[in-house]
């Protein structure tokens, strides 16, 4: 996945395309969703999809250490590798989810210079990336959170 992407989308997009339980109604545009942040994920429970909020960037429920001891970027998994890495495989085979977003931004560097580019769907529809997600507890706060890649 990329290192940022921009939501504009409806609910009732989302319900068209997802088919996601009703709910949440007021979704507004961001334009730079950065890794760390909460995202909007889709995930079945219970035989129905929903909307989850989710923190980009995956920790594993195995992640013992305090979350400021993660020093790997967690939020992009490569395809060729993402089912046997550790890091990632447990959450491959059982924990996966949507993520939709309008658009996302590569960067090019030439020398010391950095030109993003932004890249959306031809039609202006929503894109949907493929995530994993896991529950880890925070051994600091006891606070359970829901991590996504």
């Amino acid at each position: 996945m990329c290192g940022r992407y921009t939501r504009a989308y409806t609910w009732p997009e989302l319900v068209a395309l997802y088919g996601v339980a009703l709910g949440k109604s007021n979704l507004q545009p961001r334009y730079n969703i950065c890794p760390t942040t909460p995202v909007d994920t889709v995930v079945e429970l219970d035989g129905r999809r929903h909307l989850a909020p989710m923190r980009w960037g995956l920790i594993p429920a195995w992640w013992s250490k305090p979350l400021k001891e993660l020093r790997l970027a967690t939020f992009n998994a490569r395809a060729e590798t993402v089912a046997e890495k550790p890091f990632f495989r447990s959450s491959f085979k059982r924990k996966r989810c949507l993520i939709p977003a309008t658009g996302y931004y590569e960067w090019h560097t030439e020398g010391k210079e950095k030109q993003p580019f932004y890249f959306t769907r031809r039609d202006g529809q929503t894109i949907t990336i493929a995530g994993l997600w896991d529950e880890w507890k925070n051994p600091e706060t006891k606070n359970r959170c829901f991590p996504a890649q």
